[in-house]
């Protein structure tokens, strides 16, 4: 199981990328297109290596979770991204695990330990201390868009556990984002229309976005999900230590003490949800492996 943990937070860590690429390379004035650009292209790229269409009762599962898992989720992350410090954000999104839980007992029927709320909780807390500046301020737009899209991920989650078995890790990852990206890209054009042609600093940003943040990122993610079951999801407050370390790497500056222990929260956080989730595994109802 520790191998399949370890590759599976490979994807957070790429993820943790995600802030400081699009705020520094990407147009900040197009996260709807930044969003759907970053679907759709390495969805195709993934079909490249596994040219398969699913069966239609398959793709309509695939692209419910398109919908929640990348689709809406991007829009979200993109929206918030855009309009409020990543620190804030970062923390607003960290209540995925809490809603992971509790969509799960009401989803799959998979009762929460509460030992995984406490540390749900102790996430939140963990990386607030670590990347939440007092300057930060909210707007509203964006509190908004970092709620909804951390519910909409830990929706597209659950589904993926629950509906984990029609089909492989890399045909689920390859179909959500294939027809996630293709619902928000006319949304995004309509709205935003095009961006100024991009330079080569635009392009080595989606080039990371598409090739690593997503493609191999989401491929390793579902396939942990379908092995760890939801509580994979604690290891996505790993994306926040990831990209607090980037914007600290690159000011040359080093943690503080209230960071320490922040981190030090996260990765408490992180091992006691997984953990716990993999015990209670056992016990949960089996609806979900029925769906």
């Amino acid at each position: 199981m520790l191998r399949t943990i370890l590759i599976t937070l490979l994807g957070p860590m790429l993820w943790g990328s995600t802030y400081v690429v699009f705020t520094e390379t990407l147009p900040v004035s197009h996260p709807l297109l930044t969003g759907a650009m970053r679907a759709l292209p390495a969805g195709l790229i993934l079909l490249a290596l596994n040219p398969r269409i699913p069966p239609l009762a398959a793709l309509k599962r695939h692209a419910v979770i398109g919908f929640s898992n990348i689709g809406l989720f991007f829009a979200l992350l993109f929206v918030a991204a855009a309009r409020m410090p990543g620190g804030l954000a970062a923390t607003l999104g960290a209540i995925q695990p809490l809603a992971v839980i509790l969509i799960s007992a009401w989803l799959i029927g998979r009762a929460p330990h509460p030992v995984q709320i406490l540390a749900g909780v102790a996430g939140v807390i963990g990386v607030g201390l670590l990347v939440l500046s007092p300057e930060a301020r909210p707007d509203p737009i964006g509190v908004a868009a970092a709620i909804g899209g951390a519910l909409s991920m830990a929706a597209g989650t659950v589904l993926i556990d629950r509906w984990g078995r029609m089909g492989t890790p890399l045909e689920t990852t390859t179909w959500q984002l294939i027809l996630g990206g293709a619902m928000l890209m006319p949304v995004a054009l309509l709205v935003e229309g095009l961006p100024p042609a991009p330079g080569l600093s635009e392009i080595l940003g989606y080039g990371w976005l598409m090739l690593l943040g997503t493609a191999f990122a989401y491929y390793v993610w579902t396939r942990g999900i379908g092995r760890l079951g939801p509580s994979a999801v604690y290891l996505a407050l790993a994306s926040p230590v990831v990209a607090t370390a980037i914007g600290a790497i690159a000011l040359g500056e080093w943690f503080n003490p209230l960071q320490w222990a922040g981190m030090a929260l996260v990765i408490g956080a992180t091992a006691v949800g997984v953990s716990i989730g993999r015990s209670g595994a056992g016990t949960a109802s089996p609806a979900g492996n029925n769906a």
